[in-house]
């Protein structure tokens, strides 16, 4: 079984440098083409279903991909992204939001902390096994929620979970 794991095109937001969690953003146009370029590339994959995140930039995303794949596109709601709460918004280089983003047990004010993320999508994951054991699964989802995946398969020091990000549009392949 493989888990491909996508994070959504670009958004208004994405293309302003700004934070975005759980608000509910659109793609840009250069999205919308980067979803159509990941449903060309994972054209070579045997994909048997798309998982998505049920916010708007991953949905159009996944759809764009299962539509150009003949697959069925599935809502997953543990998909969503980390709620960011007072930081929804700001600049990605806010020092407030950096100095809370190194704090993994701390929750965000009004947010999640990365450990609550952590613990639905290790969930999720473990029910995938189960679930979809001999398929291979595209995950959409977002910049935060595909950091917390790739812990799962592969360890990563505070410093590089910190600084690791999945650009829009872009894949990684794990084995289960």
């Amino acid at each position: 079984m493989k888990i491909f794991v996508a994070r959504h095109g670009q958004t208004f937001w994405n293309a302003q440098n700004k934070v975005c969690g759980v608000t509910d953003v659109e793609l840009t146009e250069k999205g919308i083409e980067q979803a159509r370029k990941l449903s060309d590339i994972v054209q070579d994959y045997n994909i048997d279903v798309v998982l998505s995140s049920p916010l708007k930039r991953a949905v159009e995303t996944g759809k764009i991909v299962a539509n150009k794949n003949n697959v069925p596109l599935q809502i997953e709601e543990l998909l969503i992204e980390q709620d960011y709460g007072i930081y929804e918004g700001v600049d990605r280089k806010n020092d407030c939001f950096l100095a809370n983003k190194r704090n993994f047990a701390y929750k965000y004010p009004g947010g999640e902390s990365m450990l609550q993320v952590a613990y639905r999508i290790y969930g999720l994951i473990d029910k995938l096994k189960e679930q979809y054991g001999g398929e291979n699964i595209l995950i959409i989802s977002h910049g935060g929620v595909c950091r917390i995946i790739r812990t799962y398969f592969q360890d990563m020091t505070n410093d590089e979970f910190f600084n690791y990000t999945l650009e829009n549009g872009k894949f990684e392949e794990y084995e289960l």
